[in-house]
């Protein structure tokens, strides 16, 4: 029994004794790891790192600074440190309120596992609301 099968970009063949596959990929050197590529170019057998996002993450650690600022600091209130910051009472208090997120929440931001979803919005919405999904 002898079989050829053509499915796609994969290709097949049985001669009776042994089947023969072929998978179109291309061998490439990144970084001086050897990988394995997909046919649309793309490492598709490459597990996806987490990529924490650095804006999130200084925002975060300012907010923590502020807090201590507050409760331990100079300042008394928000419009104090925002004055003595340069910034304005509104956006302070924004990023305060970083610092009454969840420890769950904050390990994930900071292990950049985090939701794909989840950025740092100035404006309205809060950043734990994608976490809620």
């Amino acid at each position: 029994m002898t079989g050829e099968r053509l499915e796609g970009r994969c290709r097949w063949h049985f001669d009776g004794e042994a089947i023969t596959v072929h998978i179109p990929m291309t061998f490439a050197h990144r970084s001086g790891r050897k990988l394995i590529l997909a046919p649309d170019g793309g490492d598709a057998w490459a597990p996806t790192r987490p990529t924490p996002d650095e804006a999130l993450i200084r925002a975060l650690v300012r907010a923590h600074r502020w807090k201590r600022l507050l409760d331990h600091g100079p300042y008394r209130s928000a419009g104090e440190l925002s004055e003595a910051e340069g910034l304005t009472r509104s956006f302070v208090n924004r990023l305060l309120r970083l610092t009454l997120l969840a420890p769950d929440i904050v390990e994930a931001v900071l292990d950049g596992r985090q939701p794909k979803g989840v950025q740092l919005d100035y404006r309205n919405r809060p950043i734990w609301a994608a976490f809620l999904c």
